[in-house]
């Protein structure tokens, strides 16, 4: 299945795609539905971060139907823009032969910022703090993704 050519696809790529992919897409999903069509993938996938799920749910956004997806398992492969969200991702990035330009977009790791902490709601405030960043960078999106028929740019 191919998205309509009108409107940009974009995929968020993470190496799990359990926090800050699914976070984005789910941005995505609510700021910009009627303007581009958003997926997310993983190198590794490992399924739903439960603490991602919660804090975007604070927020308004349900994310708790999304699936921690391998890229092959798409529903496309072809892509307007991949923005890779992880480092891991971004260094190891795969061949995504439909993507027309790659980006990289960092966000810190709330999971790994979570570990060790004194208690949940310490441990929710790091997602908190990444799916605010996060919002913030989705929101320029259709800028940024450009029309359908963009080229692909150097990583």
């Amino acid at each position: 299945m191919t998205p309509p050519a009108d409107r940009p696809t974009v995929l968020f790529l993470c190496t799990g795609n359990s926090c800050r992919s699914q976070m984005a897409e789910g941005w995505a999903k609510h700021l910009h539905a009627d303007r581009l069509d958003a997926y997310s993938g993983g190198t590794h996938p490992k399924g739903l971060d439960p603490r991602a799920v919660a804090v975007m749910s604070e927020a308004g956004v349900d994310i708790s139907g999304h699936s921690s997806d391998a890229i092959g398992d798409l529903p496309t492969n072809e892509f307007d823009l991949v923005i890779t969200v992880c480092s891991s991702a971004h260094e190891h990035c795969p061949t995504i032969d439909g993507a027309k330009r790659i980006e990289h977009h960092g966000f810190d790791d709330p999971p790994r910022m979570a570990e060790g902490v004194c208690d949940e709601e310490e441990a929710l405030d790091h997602y908190r703090r990444v799916r605010d960043q996060i919002r913030a960078f989705v929101e320029t999106l259709p800028e940024r993704a450009g029309p359908a028929t963009s080229t692909r740019a150097d990583r």
